[in-house]
């Protein structure tokens, strides 16, 4: 049961953190445009490498080694201690970083500036301590004032391009109010340290192990904006960034069972239950399969509608890079199952650590003659073939310790059901006009038609679901 709050929890958690910029999108297109929408992506690409450096691998680390001594508590104190005074100097490391490379650079100084107080911010992100004792509400809830506040100061002082700092400083800044937020919840479960007894940098080699995964892994997140920026233009970065958010919104939904099962499957893994740990994997991988599979499908079907009523007819070129960036939906959940509940927990990090340099490297070397060819469509390729290349080499690493007839039990009937949902959501297109009622009708018989098909072709996951549900 505690799993299942806190998947709902982090999938809460997970799309509000979206929220914001999703809900003010449709209000951004319009205010700023899409020079505005791409030099606030592009500079926001290159902030996020020196976020990636001072953070060095802590989140992932950090969330597995809390869940490994989170039942004691003097253990706990001195590992949330250490880890989190390490990253405060990595962090101050890659800030001075970007002082130099912003004394070096002639363009976008005050945006650079602005998307700087995120690389402060991160400094203070301690969720990964609550990930990892299982504490999923307090993220959620701590930050729901937060964003909302920042919701009101969006529509509030940006009314044109010109305030467009304003806007990258706005949502920096809740990043950092809102990591802020989470320390007055510490007390519950640490106690006081003395600073003589801490040894911070004994966790510097463990979480650079983890550090160059979460590398490859954000270069093939970033990369994409900072080399459509510099090798077309911001528009073009600003396109791929507007349906990066969507597909990251979708995302958020599938991929917030990683985040919880990963210090839940960590955990039994260190009592010595390993067939525990590939069963709770079975039943993840499943439901993430059903969750995946019909947004994928009901995305790639609706985006020429909703583009248009979303980003206004200025983004029509959003619609084609959805189309394409929707597969990785099913990519990203199939890996992130694999590798985030299961390889990492069960200490096969340098496999994972493989899988996601591999997907870097595609995605480097398939971005420049793709952008070169066809530009952001050609980006939204490469991450496809990236996100392709990452899932298959964890297949191959795990086909001699997994039944594959076990994790990809119902996904024929997952799909099945699925492509009843497209036709019964085509036929609705042809036959209504184009508007926010008719599309939100067309998505809820959508969503209705695929659970029909799946409760007619006996899916097991609804057995589960019944069990769980007499327990509430």
């Amino acid at each position: 049961m505690q799993v299942v709050k806190n998947y709902l929890y982090n999938a809460f958690y997970q799309i509000f953190i979206l929220i914001v910029p999703l809900v003010t999108t449709t209000y951004l297109a319009r205010v700023i445009g899409p020079t505005g929408v791409g030099i606030n992506s592009y500079t926001n690409s290159i902030i996020q490498y020196f976020i990636l450096f001072g953070s060095m691998g802590v989140n992932l680390y950090g969330n597995r080694q809390i869940a490994f001594v989170r039942d004691n508590e003097e253990e706990l104190t001195a590992t949330f201690y250490e880890i989190f005074f390490m990253k405060l100097i990595t962090v101050l490391i890659a800030y001075l970083a970007f002082l130099l490379f912003l004394w070096l650079i002639g363009s976008y100084r005050i945006y650079y500036l602005a998307q700087s107080v995120s690389l402060i911010a991160a400094a203070f992100d301690i969720s990964w301590f609550f990930m990892g004792v299982e504490n999923f509400g307090v993220t959620v809830f701590r930050n729901f004032l937060v964003k909302i506040v920042t919701l009101i100061s969006i529509f509030t002082f940006v009314k044109s391009y010109s305030d467009l700092a304003v806007y990258i400083l706005i949502l920096s800044l809740s990043l950092l109010v809102g990591n802020l937020s989470l320390f007055p919840n510490l007390h519950r479960y640490i106690g006081k340290f003395n600073i003589q007894d801490l040894h911070p940098f004994k966790h510097a080699l463990p979480a650079l192990s983890l550090f160059i995964p979460q590398v490859a892994t954000q270069i093939y997140l970033v990369v994409n904006k900072t080399m459509l920026g510099a090798m077309t233009s911001v528009v073009a970065s600003g396109y791929f960034d507007q349906s990066d958010k969507i597909i990251k919104m979708v995302l958020a939904i599938v991929t917030a069972t990683g985040t919880v099962m990963l210090p839940h499957v960590a955990n039994a893994f260190m009592k010595g239950e390993k067939e525990k740990t590939k069963q709770y994997l079975y039943k993840s991988f499943s439901f993430v399969s059903m969750l995946a599979i019909p947004l994928m499908l009901g995305l790639i079907v609706i985006a020429d509608e909703f583009v248009p009523l979303f980003f206004t007819n200025k983004f029509l070129e959003v619609s084609n890079l959805l189309k394409v960036e929707a597969i990785v939906i099913v990519l990203i959940a199939w890996s992130n199952a694999i590798g985030t509940q299961y390889l990492l927990p069960t200490n096969q990090t340098k496999d994972y650590t493989r899988s996601v340099v591999c997907g870097a490297v595609v995605n480097i070397l398939a971005n420049i003659p793709l952008i070169i060819m066809w530009g952001a469509l050609g980006s939204a390729i490469a991450t496809v073939l990236s996100e392709l290349t990452v899932t298959i080499y964890q297949f191959l690493v795990v086909r001699n310790q997994l039944d594959f007839g076990k994790l990809f039990h119902d996904v024929q009937k997952y799909l099945v059901a699925g492509i009843a949902m497209v036709g019964g959501i085509l036929v609705l297109i042809q036959r209504l006009p184009s508007s926010w009622l008719y599309l939100g009708i067309e998505i809820l018989v959508g969503i209705l038609i695929y659970f029909i098909f799946l409760i007619i072709l006996r899916v097991d996951i609804f057995n589960s679901a019944k069990k769980i549900l007499k327990k509430l």
